[in-house]
Formats: structure tokens, C-alpha cells, sequence
């Protein structure tokens, strides 16, 4: 043990026992410590070498195959922007509506799964979880210990968390809970087929073992190496930790302001700016680099994602939302509209916009940590539960040469149909040795290739807490640890909130379904990486509000 780790210790420890600190806060101030150590010899920003195309067209834009750009937002709620006719705080969000104006509406779309790291894995490859093995989101050693012995110092109401330390202590390192290798994802889809590479942002999928983006597919990858915008102490930047959630704490003491190119721990160097903004940046670099040719841009935003930071100048444009942690929240989105914005406004520049493919979604609905309870109203839910405010998401698919604007298609999809439908947009065949679940999107989006379109069912599936979707009835079931079973059945058509179920009065709708998922879990894979802690979470209340007896919650495994 070191000798600043030792005196740490001692004084954490003396303090604890005259009362100041709880366990929790000893376990924050070890991660706080290691991160420092960690983050201690990040390099200064540098010039990123994008690898570049050739400086004229061998043919023009609408001789060859579209470039593709995939923007995928983080916990981005389904009433945060203006185009479902909602907003923060009534903010508007212009770009985004404009993509969506100038493209195809999916107006029922979900997201993989109520949680990050699946969904991305989802996007990535067209299969579902119970394909991949792939079904919980990765967490860096010691997350679930800490966040669930905080979580029990705080006076939540909720019931506790259900944690297996045995379980985790037999997983695999963080960075090796990832995408297995054996796996195509679309970028080795594109590549392939003649497409240059990029990825800019989070990626969650894993960093080694053949699981980091530039090893799946990915020409060149400016990865998140770690979570903050910017510093906390910087002049530029508006902080709104909450002292509500213990994940928030955790993410404040473990974070720091780091990004990698290409490479791993030892290759760390600072954003150049708000990371928003700077991922727009270097965005905007790949596609001028790359506009002879076909590209493949998937920005993979970490906004508007804990921890909540926004810049100072989004955040004195915003003075009439109130209260301080929705006004940080509101300029986190200001951010990613205006880098949606910018990303329209470089293809129009460049004359290659009528030939590039935009998609834009979140990889899962609003999150209840953040202590708003508008984010995906009129829905019922947040993120990590599987009513429909944690699972619909945005998907907006722009291509001028292609699709009409203004297109509105109501057919339930998901995110296991982006990778067919971008290899379908680029004529690239998918994989014939592996399942894809997914299906193009783009008879959908064309006048009369709807009636092909013959899909009913989809599902979702969370350790035990698991989901289908058969035309418009939608059946929930979960084994929680406490209190057993709990089963929810609606039909959306007649209520798209969720507020009537169905479960005991429609006993031959609910079984129908559960045969279903029956069907679907005998040919489920095992998960790669276990679950470790069982969180509980309330479907109708935020965590900045007290759980009182007879509020609906779930547990949910990770």
C-alpha cells in the first residue's frame, strides 16, 4: 500500500468513527483517491490524424454508394426535444427537429434494451441479447459494492439492493466485458464492402481481447476513455451533482476528463473542449477528410448522461428553467442539438447531404436518476425499468436521395434494425453464418414496401425481467426477489401510457405472450457476464422523490 493511500485510510477511518462519514463515503474516497492516481498522467489534447480520402471524387455522389452517419444520444428522454411536441422545460431542440422534418419519423421505436451497453451491442450487430450472450451493461470493478452500500446509507424508502459479491468477483475485467470478437458488426459489415471507418465517443462495448471499436470494424476510433465534459473546477463548465443517486456519486469520485485514439490505458489525452462539442469537432474533421469517398461516421454522444455538466454559455442561455439541475440538463441537450445541427449544416456545405444517411436515436429512454420527471412523458417509466418510457427513443432516418421528407411510419421498430438497414442502404451483404434478428427499415420509409413488412413481434429481456410485444398487446413479467412474481399486460393501442393492466382480466392474451416468451428464452444463450446486484427502481416516481408503500417498482438485474 502506498504511504498517501495508508494516511488517507487512517484519517477516513478516525473520521468514520467519530461519526462524519459513513461506510459509503470511505468507499467514495478510495475511488476518488484511485482516480486521481489514474488520471494522474493524462497527456494534453493533440491533433487527431484522421485517415483521409482522395482529394477529388472518382465519381459523383450519386454514382456511389451514401456515406452513413449514426448519431446515437445517451439517456436522452423521449419528451427531452420538441419534435414529439415536448422539450425541457418547453425548450426547443431546432436541429433535431429539422432532421426529423427533412427525413422519416419512426413514430414507435425502441431501444434494445432499458439500459446502455445492450442496445449499443444491439445497433452494432442486429441480434438480440439472447443471441450475442451480451445482456447486462459492463460496470468497472467495485461499481455494484459501492453504489449499493450508498445507496443503503441514503433514505430513499426504496427497498434494498440485492448484491453478489462472489459474482462479480468472478468476472472478467472491465475492459474484457465487451462484444466478443466473433460477432460482425456493422463498421466490419461497411468495411468490407469498400467503406472507410470512424468512431467518435462512447463505445461500452469493451477496450481489449478484440473488443475495442478499432478492432471491430473501425478504421480509426477517438474513444471515452472516462465520463466528465470537463473538468469540474473549469471556468467554462456548470456542475449539478445529485446528492439523491448513488451512481451520481460514484460517477463524480471515479471520473475523469480523458480520451484515447486508437489505443488503451497508457494513451491518455485530454478532450479538446467540452466533449460535446469536441466530438462534433472532430466529426466535422472526418467527414471533410472523407467526403470523396464513402464513409461510415457513427458519433456515439455521451450527452445528456450523468454526470450532469453543461457549459456555461448553454447553461446563461437558459435562465428561465428552473430548478438548477434541469437547467444543466436542458444545456446538456442544447449541446447535442447544436452538434446535430452542425453536422447538417457541414453535409449541406460540402454538397454531399442528399447522398448521406442520417440516423439519430438514444440508446434508451430518460433516466428517473436525474430527479426530472417530465423526460419521457406522456410514458410511463424511466430508464432501466421496460414500461415504454424506458425503451422508446427517437429514430429518424434522413436521406434525400431516397426518402421523402416528412415521412411519419407508425410500425413498431427497434434498434435491432439499424444494422440491416444500413447495410441494406449501402448494398452490403450481412453476415450469412449468423442470425440477424433485425430487418431494413427501408420498405417502411418507401411509398407501398410496407406491405412486405410482416414482423409482429418483438422482445426484450433482462436476466429475469423480461418483455414481448406482439402487435399492439405488450406483457411484462418479472421475477424480483422479493415478493415474486409480478406480471403486466397492456394493450397500446387503446393505452399507449400503461395505465390499465390487463394481466388478470385478459388471462388468454397474457398466456398467449408468455408462450411467446417461452418460445423465444428456449433458444436464449446464457449471459456472458453474469448479473451482480438486483436494483430496485420505481416506475412513476424519480429518485428524487421518497418510495412509499404501494408505489410500483422493479427490481432489475446488472
Amino acid at each position: 500500500m502506498s504511504k498517501r493511500l495508508a494516511i488517507l485510510l487512517a484519517v477516513v477511518v478516525v473520521v468514520s468513527g467519530i461519526g462524519w462519514f459513513t461506510r459509503g463515503d470511505l468507499l467514495l474516497a478510495l475511488v476518488s483517491y484511485q482516480s486521481t492516481q489514474k488520471y494522474a498522467d493524462v497527456a494534453p489534447t493533440r491533433t487527431i490524424s484522421w485517415q483521409s480520402g482522395p482529394a477529388v471524387p472518382s465519381a459523383a455522389p450519386g454514382e456511389r454508394a451514401p456515406n452513413i452517419i449514426l448519431i446515437v444520444a445517451d439517456d436522452l428522454g423521449y419528451n427531452d426535444i420538441s419534435t414529439f411536441g415536448g422539450g425541457v422545460a418547453g425548450m426547443r431542440t431546432p436541429s433535431i427537429d429539422r432532421l426529423a422534418a427533412e427525413g422519416t419519423v419512426f413514430t414507435q421505436a425502441y431501444s434494445g434494451a432499458s439500459t446502455c451497453a445492450p442496445s449499443r451491442a444491439m445497433i452494432m450487430t442486429g441480434r438480440y441479447a439472447t443471441r450475442t450472450g451480451f445482456e447486462f451493461t459492463p460496470t468497472p470493478a467495485g461499481f455494484a459494492r459501492i453504489v449499493s452500500t450508498v445507496a443503503g446509507t441514503m433514505d430513499s424508502g426504496l427497498p434494498a439492493s440485492v448484491y453478489n459479491e462472489a459474482i462479480e468477483e468472478g468476472q472478467p475485467p472491465y475492459e474484457r466485458q465487451g462484444l466478443p470478437a466473433s460477432e460482425v458488426t456493422i463498421a466490419e459489415t461497411l468495411s468490407a464492402h469498400g467503406y472507410y471507418t470512424a468512431h467518435i465517443g462512447k463505445w461500452h462495448l469493451g477496450r481489449e481481447n478484440g473488443m475495442a471499436p478499432h478492432q471491430q470494424g473501425f478504421d480509426d476510433s477517438l474513444l471515452m476513455h472516462s465520463g466528465l465534459y470537463l473538468p469540474k473546477d473549469d471556468p467554462h463548465v456548470v456542475n449539478a451533482p445529485l446528492p439523491f443517486d448513488p451512481i451520481d456519486k460514484f460517477l463524480w469520485a471515479g471520473m475523469g476528463f480523458s480520451t484515447t485514439y486508437n489505443s488503451g490505458d497508457s494513451d491518455k489525452f485530454a478532450p479538446g473542449g467540452y466533449l460535446t462539442d469536441y466530438w462534433t469537432d472532430e466529426s466535422i474533421n472526418v467527414i471533410t477528410a472523407n467526403q470523396h469517398r464513402p464513409f461510415f461516421l457513427y458519433l456515439a454522444h455521451w450527452g445528456p448522461h450523468t454526470p450532469l455538466q453543461a457549459t456555461r454559455e448553454d447553461y446563461d442561455a437558459l435562465r428561465a428553467i428552473e430548478p438548477h439541475r434541469k437547467r444543466v440538463y436542458a444545456g446538456m441537450i442544447r449541446a447535442v442539438d447544436r452538434s446535430v445541427g452542425r453536422i447538417l449544416d457541414t453535409l449541406d456545405a460540402l454538397d454531399i447531404a442528399d447522398n448521406t444517411v442520417v440516423v439519430f436515436t438514444s440508446d434508451n429512454g430518460g433516466a428517473g436518476y436525474i430527479g426530472i420527471p417530465t423526460v419521457n412523458s406522456p410514458f410511463r417509466g424511466f430508464k432501466i425499468t421496460m414500461f415504454e418510457g424506458g425503451l422508446r427513443v427517437p429514430l429518424f432516418v434522413k436521406w434525400p436521395a431516397k426518402m421523402a421528407a416528412g415521412t411519419v411510419v407508425d410500425t413498431p421498430v427497434a434498434h435491432i434494425d439499424v444494422m440491416p438497414t444500413l447495410a441494406a442502404a449501402a448494398q452490403a451483404p450481412v453476415p450469412e453464418e449468423l442470425v440477424i434478428d433485425g430487418l431494413s427499415l427501408l420498405p417502411l420509409a418507401t411509398p407501398g414496401g410496407a406491405e412486405s413488412w410482416t414482423r409482429d413481434t418483438l422482445f426484450w429481456q433482462n436476466g429475469h425481467y423480461q418483455v414481448v410485444r406482439q402487435g399492439d398487446w405488450k406483457l411484462q413479467v418479472n421475477d424480483r426477489p422479493t415478493d415474486g412474481l409480478q406480471t403486466w399486460l397492456y394493450n397500446l393501442a387503446s393505452d399507449p401510457t400503461e395505465q390499465n393492466n390487463l394481466a388478470k382480466s385478459r388471462p388468454d392474451k397474457r398466456k398467449a405472450l408468455e408462450a411467446a416468451l417461452a418460445l423465444h428464452q428456449a433458444s436464449a444463450r446464457a449471459p456472458l457476464y453474469p448479473s451482480v446486484v438486483q436494483m430496485p427502481v420505481m416506475v412513476d416516481k424519480t429518485l428524487a422523490e421518497k418510495f412509499i408503500d404501494g408505489d410500483e417498482y422493479v427490481y432489475t438485474p446488472n
